[in-house]
């Protein structure tokens, strides 16, 4: 592959303190997601998404953000190297190309960065071969992400790149928090802690509902919830997160669309034992066939919602059963801050299902949560408060942006 370089002697070069873009890059088993950010004002100039990477029917939608319609092209993309250069070809359409002087920066999404990767980080040899060693733990994730940052690195050999880790967020929680009580040498020796993921999402969405507050982040005890198809909660006082419901995998925790959260480690045993099931078919049966999809064969919270209006009886059971882990949380990690300033909802189903909110909280007015109906109900893609006037604890709206995250993050690091 052909590198992309700049000549800093040409004429209209920039120096590195001028360079104000950053391209976030999130790198899938057979996607690429990309946008590029404006850090002066923090404004997208381009997303995209490649996805079916290596098959027949690969796609490519570019949508250029100031100005221009959304571009999609179809047709085998064979790997993430081809992907990459595609999107950077769809850049460069529109006077946006990888080999621009004011790019500061490439930001990856990594999935997991273990114990030693607690901040954003310059990606070298050996952080990448740190990477690699925590294949084990996180084995649909870091293999792409580190394809994606090679690819990247061909590209731009002279760029800074930087690796933002989903659990980096999570290192601060204490070791009672973190351990699982299983043989301690056993544990040490094979990774087994929580480790706890979409940090970026939860570090966002905790900073920004201190500010909805308009109080520091230092001074704030928050609860956040971020339900998509992924669904994790953390608990976190005075901007440190000091709990989370995801473990060692994105596995534990909350009822998510497919996956089924939290269960008896037992069941594992007892479906080998007595189905006959390999370790690969309950891997599958846990993380793809559980969850809201294991209990009612759909997983978009508004189909269920529906099926639940229409009196669906395992649509019914399946929002029930979502609801109460929720709930189960919300309880526990009030117990564990000792005091709540706020309860927070992010991502898709936060973000946008007010059923989801209203039963959440539902009957938790002794913990001083309660919504107001009309203010749930309301639209918006701002932050806002949907708790009454004067409630004890706020309860709050964040939308997530974990890639402006991802974006700040690198450029604070290479501009510092």
């Amino acid at each position: 592959m052909t590198a992309m370089t700049t000549d800093p002697t040409s004429e209209g070069s920039r120096s590195m303190n001028d360079a104000h873009r950053v391209l976030v890059l999130n790198s899938g088993s057979s996607s690429v997601k990309y946008q590029l950010l404006d850090m002066r004002d923090r404004s997208r100039l381009a997303t995209g998404l490649v996805e079916r990477i290596g098959e027949s029917s690969s796609r490519l939608v570019h949508t250029p953000l100031k100005g221009g319609e959304p571009r999609e092209r179809t047709g085998r993309i064979a790997d993430h190297e081809e992907a990459l250069k595609a999107a950077a070809a769809e850049l460069a359409a529109d006077g946006l190309g990888l080999d621009s002087p004011e790019l500061a920066a490439i930001g990856h999404r990594v999935v997991h960065g273990g114990l030693k990767f607690s901040e954003p980080t310059v990606i070298t040899d050996e952080v990448l071969k740190e990477i690699e060693r925590l294949v084990p733990v996180a084995p649909l994730h870091n293999p792409a992400n580190i394809t994606g940052i090679r690819t990247a690195q061909a590209l731009r050999p002279d760029l800074p790149q930087v690796a933002v880790f989903d659990t980096a967020f999570h290192t601060t929680m204490p070791e009672h928090a973190a351990r699982y009580a299983i043989d301690v040498g056993t544990a040490d020796a094979h990774r087994i802690r929580r480790y706890g993921f979409h940090g970026t999402s939860h570090a966002y969405v905790s900073r920004r509902t201190a500010e909805l507050l308009g109080r520091p982040a230092a001074d704030v005890n928050v609860i956040v919830l971020h339900l998509g198809n992924g669904a994790s909660a953390s608990a976190v006082a005075g901007g440190r997160c000091v709990d989370t419901s995801m473990g060692l995998t994105p596995l534990e925790g909350l009822v998510m669309g497919t996956r089924s959260g939290d269960i008896d480690p037992a069941v594992t045993f007892h479906l080998k034992r007595v189905a006959g099931m390999s370790t690969d078919e309950i891997d599958v049966l846990l993380n793809k066939r559980s969850g809201l999809v294991g209990l009612c064969g759909d997983n978009d919270m508004r189909e269920i919602r529906r099926r639940v209006d229409e009196g669906d009886e395992r649509a019914t059971l399946a929002f029930d059963v979502y609801i109460h882990r929720l709930k189960k949380y919300i309880g526990a990690y009030s117990a564990v801050l000792g005091r709540v300033d706020a309860v927070v909802f992010t991502a898709g189903v936060g973000e946008n299902s007010a059923p989801v909110r209203e039963a959440a909280l539902a009957g938790l007015e002794g913990f001083g949560l309660a919504v107001d109906p009309d203010r749930n109900a309301v639209r918006s893609g701002e932050p806002r408060l949907i708790s009454p006037d004067g409630a004890r604890v706020s309860v709050a709206v964040v939308p997530t942006d974990e890639e402006l995250e991802i974006a700040g993050q690198t450029f604070d690091l290479v501009h510092n």
